[in-house]
């Protein structure tokens, strides 16, 4: 008797060398990198700028749709299967995964930013504030974490509901049956992983550069590419360490334990700073919001030359939601096992959303607060250095040191969590879907992701860091799109049976059953 031998693994070894080459590349030439990302982002940000808000503003329609429609209550998962993780944890990991670095890095500078130069306004004003809250919610809430949901749902309905493997194909592979499927498949498998690889090697890159310019503000340790390099060590033997013990451990209880930090330091922040104020921009910004976004999930400026300033803020955060879409999907399904269609959609979009609403009331409102009635002087820290704008604001705060040394640690975290959550969704991206892919896996993502981002940190330019982590977001639209067609196709066979009671609604039968 002959053993059977192994398949193949067309996606692992295609990604691999895609990916070994451009990380060598990056060490060897930065600057020869650093040009074609730049070129090809300026290239998505104003060839077809109209695609990215069309698309994205689509997506929340969709998801609007799924979570009140007549498909609200399927479960992800057999009809009697519940939740495998608390309410609590898997909100906590959510934000973990999917923006929590992001947030403390412009909590105070996007505020401040759009604060001191609005589109098509004067900056500095009553009505530049209000303005600068409501742009900063509509890059940070419903559309992003619509994409977030979106991606994610597609891929765990295929998974749970219908016992398929959890990869970006999978959706896909409903469409193109025959001899065309398997490359198909094979080629958004692919781009699925570059598009993870690009977006967290970007967003470690950012993360790495505040944790620099944190401890700089607070221990005066120096600001050079060498401290850099050495943050990222750490963070790799950290992330590393944290990806060999699985979802259930590593993740979850590095998850809750940023969001207990987070958020004891967003009401320290609300207690000791202008409490009223902030509560009334919280309640202000949430009718703001919800009341102008019909209008601004449309919003260009053709006539008044303001494209500029569309594509270097809103459509920059579009395209990379985007293109952290497989990262966050798959790893945001893989915690989702047991939801109806309807929790999640709440839980991953609106209750996110008003949670970004109330740290940036808090945060940005805050040093907006500082400009207007206080002293003044934060907006200049922040244009001089944004990787310190956070450091600069929790000055203003007592016991300002331990506030920054507590910011730098749960920023370190933040980045560990998601290093650790973008090996382990690379690793099932590239084991055909496995829920608990080997170790072996996750230490060549590991280590790949690693040399990655340590190419990027010697450009040491933010915006270099932003085209990598959205390079990826042009093809994965065009799979997204593809998957959408599948899904919305194979859910339609579970459209519940209006002749039943009401109450058993949604109780359908799938097709592996």
């Amino acid at each position: 008797m002959t053993s059977k031998r192994p398949a193949f693994n067309a996606v692992f070894f295609i990604s691999l060398a895609c990916v070994a080459a451009i990380g060598g590349w990056g060490l060897i030439d930065p600057d020869a990198m650093t040009g074609t990302f730049l070129g090809f982002t300026n290239y998505m940000l104003t060839g077809i700028s109209w695609y990215w808000l069309l698309i994205t503003t689509g997506f929340l329609i969709l998801s609007g749709y799924m979570a009140f429609g007549p498909y609200a209550n399927i479960r992800l998962g057999k009809d009697d299967e519940r939740p495998e993780f608390s309410t609590a944890s898997w909100i906590a990991m959510l934000f973990a995964g999917g923006m929590g670095a992001g947030l403390l890095f412009w909590g105070v500078a996007e505020p401040i930013y759009h604060f001191e130069g609005p589109p098509g306004m004067q900056g500095g004003t009553p009505e530049a504030a209000r303005e600068a809250l409501v742009i900063t919610n509509l890059h940070w809430g419903l559309h992003a974490w619509s994409i977030y949901g979106i991606c994610a749902l597609v891929i765990a309905y295929f998974t749970f509901r219908r016992g398929q493997p959890s990869q970006i194909s999978t959706p896909i592979r409903s469409l193109f049956k025959g001899p065309m499927g398997k490359p198909i498949a094979t080629l958004a498998d692919v781009l699925g992983v570059l598009a993870v690889v690009f977006g967290l090697a970007g967003s470690l890159t950012m993360g790495t550069l505040q944790v620099r310019g944190g401890l700089n503000a607070v221990f005066g340790v120096g600001d050079t590419t060498t401290i850099s390099l050495i943050i990222m060590g750490v963070l790799f033997i950290c992330y590393m360490l944290s990806a060999t013990t699985g979802v259930d451990k590593g993740i979850k209880i590095l998850s809750n334990l940023n969001m207990v930090i987070a958020i004891a330091i967003m009401l320290f922040v609300i207690i000791f700073g202008p409490s009223r104020f902030i509560l009334e921009t919280f309640t202000n910004s949430i009718g703001e919001y919800f009341s102008r976004l019909p209008a601004m999930a449309f919003k260009m400026f053709p006539y008044e030359g303001l494209a500029g300033w569309t594509s270097g803020w809103t459509l920059t955060y579009l395209i990379w939601w985007l293109a952290w879409g497989p990262f966050v999907g798959i790893f945001v399904a893989r915690i989702s096992r047991g939801r109806t269609i309807r929790e999640f959609c709440i839980g991953v979009i609106f209750i996110p959303t008003i949670f970004s609403i109330l740290w940036f009331s808090a945060f940005g409102g805050t040093a907006i607060y500082i400009e207007l009635f206080g002293g003044g002087g934060l907006s200049e820290l922040v244009f001089a250095d944004v990787t310190s704008a956070l450091f600069s604001f929790l000055d203003y705060f007592p016991l300002g040191e331990i506030l920054g040394a507590t910011a730098c640690f749960l920023i370190f975290i933040f980045l560990v969590t998601s290093a650790d959550s973008g090996t382990f969704v690379l690793s099932m991206m590239t084991t055909e879907g496995n829920l608990n892919p080997p170790i072996v896996h996750k230490l060549v993502w590991g280590v790949l992701i690693a040399i990655l981002t340590a190419g990027t940190l010697l450009t040491g330019s933010i915006p270099v860091a932003k085209a990598m982590a959205i390079t990826g977001a042009l093809p994965f639209s065009i799979i997204l799109l593809l998957q959408i067609v599948g899904f919305l196709r194979e859910i339609r066979k579970e459209l519940p049976d209006k002749t039943r009671p009401k109450e058993a609604r949604g109780q359908v039968t799938t097709a592996a059953e």
